[in-house]
């Protein structure tokens, strides 16, 4: 992955006069990232609640569990807690409790979760997983976050 992959994400994200294709921004993401499964979670005002508004590779019996997300719950909640990234190389065999239990029903293993954030105020999160143990590295995270950046603009 080269961040020279992310710019047409980006472009997408700040043209003006539509509101982004939610799943078809996940769906470039993943691919940049060689990734096979992904969501996107935008923050509900009223209900404090991460609310999903885009999967990528999601089995759909876990669809009722990851629609709605407290803050401070599973990757995409503690992400959003911590207003930091939080990854892991392995998913399957974490025994950090980063991970809820259904997380492993993903079949996925290196996996990251960001907070989208704009000027200190929470958006959502994104969350993307490889089917294999990875450690997404500082560059990654970077580009990661310029997208974050990017989506948070789009949501807010």
């Amino acid at each position: 992955m080269t961040t020279t992959n992310i710019q047409p994400i980006l472009d997408a994200l700040t043209s003006t006069g539509t509101a982004p294709d939610w799943t078809a921004t996940l769906n470039q993401i993943l691919q940049a990232f060689d990734c096979t499964t992904g969501t996107i979670h935008r923050l509900d005002p009223e209900t404090g609640l991460l609310t999903l508004v885009a999967y990528a590779g999601m089995p759909e019996f876990l669809l009722p569990k990851i629609s709605q997300i407290p803050i401070g719950k599973g990757m995409a909640g503690i992400a959003a807690e911590r207003r930091e990234a939080v990854q892991l190389c392995n998913l399957q065999t974490d025994e950090s409790g980063v991970a809820r239990p259904a997380a492993r029903d993903t079949k996925v293993e290196g996996s990251i979760a960001l907070p989208l954030l704009l000027d200190g105020t929470l958006y959502g999160t994104l969350g993307i997983a490889k089917p294999v143990p990875y450690d997404f590295p500082a560059e990654e995270i970077a580009a990661l976050e310029q997208i974050g950046d990017a989506m948070s603009r789009a949501l807010a």
